[in-house]
């Protein structure tokens, strides 16, 4: 099906088209690219100019350029504009504007990734249904998004994130939701804040995009409860919390891998089942249960969608590993960290069913001058109590290594790498065991390195 033909783009961004071409996608990356892909040639780290030779040979249909690159010919399919990030905006504005979708933004400190993929398949039971990729939620992934989206999309879920002050109210005006969602507020990107009040009036700032008489839904259980509903005051709010007025949490219990809860929901109740274990998860769906009332879905067929989302890896996901005729329960979480989500898997942890409970932990980064003490204020926690050893890895790190009692303490690693290459000498059958860091800690290497022991041994025998 054509996503956009060569008029249509021009018109949308201004710019002029090269070739009579439609195309099916929009892809920024060549090593992802599809066969009948708009290549969007974007300025990052590299000029992706310099790949629009390649991506046309691999099937691109068109290329979004500034410029005819080397190499390529002056007839081939080609949008030639001013600014390729601009006309990337203006693609995503035109795709919302020619579309009937109900839409909804989700930001939050935490939480977000989840509520967006838990909303993706509670939409998609109840309709077409558009969602972000990943977490492209920035300056190029919510315009992409958009310009990704069918117009004939029936539901489109739009996830925005920030790392500075003013990022969030811009994304949320081109994204025009129908419902802006915060899943919550935490002490994240302190670095670019003065306090969580200054992160909370930026989430809060997703309402700024909301189209007439849109709803905003907001976590009724954060420390900045005040500061958003002066945020806002005009526009019409409904709240989600453990005993919040509109959406609450009653019977939240854990069964094996899966954790069940009752969803209560405007004077209505949903049980839900959901595939991984943690409140944290079961308080994300009850604020996507109340969301999807708010774009005309269905609660009933939604919550019944909610069966089918599992967490991906890095955020939480569970596996079971075969090591030394046993079994190791990984709680992969290692893609992102602060002081909120990782409470939250150290609850997981402490609750688990185990001979032993490990935790391997990596710095928590962008959390400003107070970073030390966040992190040394883990082994005050209730939870850790549980874990019976904490393997550390980053500067940050160290400083709960320090002040972890002798019983608890476990190994501290200078990198990623080193942890990776001994974290076989430090599990066995039976442990539960967790791994949590900010993306940059590389903690990745040690999920590998933990799965691989579950891998049984290459037969070299030959048939």
């Amino acid at each position: 099906m054509t996503l956009w033909s060569a008029q249509e783009a021009a018109f949308a961004t201004g710019g002029g088209a090269v070739g009579d071409w439609a195309v099916t996608g929009v892809s920024i990356d060549t090593r992802t690219l599809q066969t009948g892909d708009l290549f969007v040639a974007l300025k990052a780290a590299r000029d992706g100019h310099d790949f629009v030779a390649d991506a046309l040979a691999a099937g691109a249909g068109a290329a979004l350029v500034s410029r005819v690159p080397d190499g390529v010919d002056d007839t081939a399919p080609l949008l030639i504009v001013a600014d390729v990030q601009a006309a990337l905006e203006d693609l995503g504005r035109a795709a919302r504007a020619r579309t009937k979708a109900k839409v909804i933004a989700v930001t939050g400190s935490v939480g977000k990734t989840s509520t967006k993929e838990m909303l993706r398949h509670m939409l998609g039971a109840c309709g077409k249904t558009h969602a972000s990729v990943a977490s492209y939620n920035n300056h190029w992934g919510v315009p992409l998004t958009l310009a990704r989206m069918p117009a004939d999309t029936e539901f489109a879920v739009i996830e925005i994130g920030m790392n500075h002050p003013g990022e969030i109210a811009p994304l949320t005006k081109m994204a025009a939701p129908d419902v802006a969602m915060v899943t919550t507020v935490a002490e994240v990107h302190l670095e670019a804040f003065e306090d969580i009040n200054g992160i909370a009036l930026e989430k809060a700032s997703i309402i700024d995009g909301l189209v007439p008489n849109g709803v905003a839904i907001m976590n009724a259980d954060t420390t900045c409860t005040k500061v958003i509903e002066t945020y806002t005051k005009d526009v019409t709010t409904r709240w989600f919390g453990a005993a919040a007025a509109d959406a609450s949490l009653s019977d939240v219990h854990v069964k094996g891998v899966e954790t069940h809860a009752l969803l209560q929901v405007e004077a209505a109740t949903y049980p839900v089942t959901i595939s991984s274990v943690g409140r944290h998860f079961a308080m994300n769906a009850l604020g996507a249960l109340l969301a999807v009332g708010y774009l005309g879905a269905d609660r009933i067929t939604a919550a019944k969608g909610l069966a089918a989302w599992n967490p991906v890896g890095g955020r939480g996901a569970r596996h079971t590993l075969n090591i030394n005729g046993g079994a190791l329960d990984l709680i992969d979480d290692a893609y992102n960290a602060n002081p909120t989500s990782l409470r939250a898997a150290m609850q997981v942890l402490a609750e688990a069913d185990a001979s032993r409970k490990i935790a391997f932990l990596g710095d928590m980064k962008e959390l400003g001058e107070k970073e030390h003490d966040f992190h040394r204020e883990v082994a005050n926690w209730p939870c850790t109590d549980a874990i019976d050893t904490i393997h550390t890895v980053g500067s940050l790190m160290k400083s709960l290594h320090d002040v972890l009692p002798d019983g608890k303490r476990g190994q501290h690693y200078e990198d990623s790498a080193a942890m990776a290459a001994q974290v076989a000498h430090l599990v066995q059958a039976g442990d539960a065991v967790l791994l949590k860091a900010s993306l940059s800690t590389n903690m990745r290497k040690v999920v590998d390195a933990l799965q691989e022991l579950g891998h049984p041994p290459m037969d070299n025998k030959g048939p």
